[in-house]
């Protein structure tokens, strides 16, 4: 949500830092985005997901390839992505260790991932929709994965000439194995409750 009082000013990273630790504040289009923290089932969905990765940066923290095929990539819960002006927070995202070889000892990067996931709610899904989707596109994120934990569904677009290319749409109990993850196998079902 936009707070009123910052509506009539642009907001800056300040408004950012200022922001309650109960929400997930966000700078876009220099307005302050204010979310509450997520549901249990969209935060359930999120946890599943980072499972299904595996922790430490997927590939056990040597960069090689492991057994499901995620090797040479760090995931991270909730990282702040600097992109221009724009401060996003989204659920999870992740970088190819070509691109990033080692993690930065700061609180946010400024280098855009390769691949985000949005798990939506009725509280974020027009955000991340209608007004994070284009930016992610606007500085150059490959894949973008929609998990709707309700709808209980999974869409997996591709950036093709700087537009969103719907790849693929997962629903219910399918077996996932989409770009950018080839290599990986897994049943949607795992991440719902």
């Amino acid at each position: 949500m936009v707070l009123p009082a910052e509506a009539e000013r642009l907001a800056t990273y300040e408004d950012v830092l200022c922001a309650s630790p109960e929400c997930v504040a966000q700078l876009i289009h220099g307005q302050l985005h204010t979310l509450p923290r997520p549901a249990f089932r969209h935060a359930l969905a999120g946890s599943h997901l980072g499972r299904v990765f595996g922790r430490g940066g997927m590939g056990g923290g040597n960069g090689g390839d492991d057994d499901n095929g995620s090797g040479g990539w760090w995931i991270l819960d909730e990282p702040e992505i600097h992109l221009g002006h724009h401060v996003l927070v989204p659920d999870m995202a992740g970088w190819r260790r070509e691109r990033m070889p080692t993690i930065p000892d700061v609180a946010y990067t400024e280098i855009a991932p390769d691949w985000v996931c949005e798990i939506l709610s009725p509280s974020n899904a027009r955000l991340d929709r209608v007004v994070k989707m284009p930016l992610y596109a606007q500085f150059g994120v490959g894949h973008l994965w929609l998990l709707d934990p309700k709808l209980q569904t999974l869409e997996v677009f591709a950036l093709q000439e700087n537009k969103w290319l719907l790849w693929e749409t997962f629903k219910e109990n399918d077996e996932v194995t989409t770009p950018p993850f080839e290599a990986m196998r897994f049943n949607l079902g795992v991440l719902w409750p």
